[in-house]
């Protein structure tokens, strides 16, 4: 095996590390977005998160770990949609945000 099979292999295998690891993390960010809505009596609306950003930073122990921002919907009737935004620093949930309107954000450019 020469250096570049070598290199190819290694990316391989970050990559599915990666794609696992944002499996279970995504799953904890589902769980919570789930729980802050319902400690809110709110629907968490169509029952997932999407992942909107994808970074490094260190935490309060000095530690570089993955951070990854997650942006789901919720609603308090039923008949509007507000867009929530979640966390992650590694696999625990850093912040939840629950008050930004859709109604209210600015219009797209297209």
């Amino acid at each position: 095996m020469d250096g570049l099979d070598l290199l190819v292999l290694l990316l391989f295998a970050a990559t599915a590390w990666l794609w696992f690891d944002s499996l279970k993390v995504r799953e904890t960010a589902v769980a919570a977005a789930r729980a802050a809505c319902d400690s809110e009596n709110l629907l968490l609306l169509d029952d997932t998160v999407a992942i909107a950003r994808i970074g490094l930073r260190r935490g309060g122990d000095g530690v570089l770990r993955l951070t990854r921002v997650y942006a789901f919907e919720y609603s308090d009737t039923g008949n509007d949609r507000s867009a929530g935004r979640i966390t992650m620093h590694g696999h625990r949930v850093r912040m939840i945000e629950l008050k930004r309107r859709i109604a209210d954000a600015p219009p797209m450019l297209h």
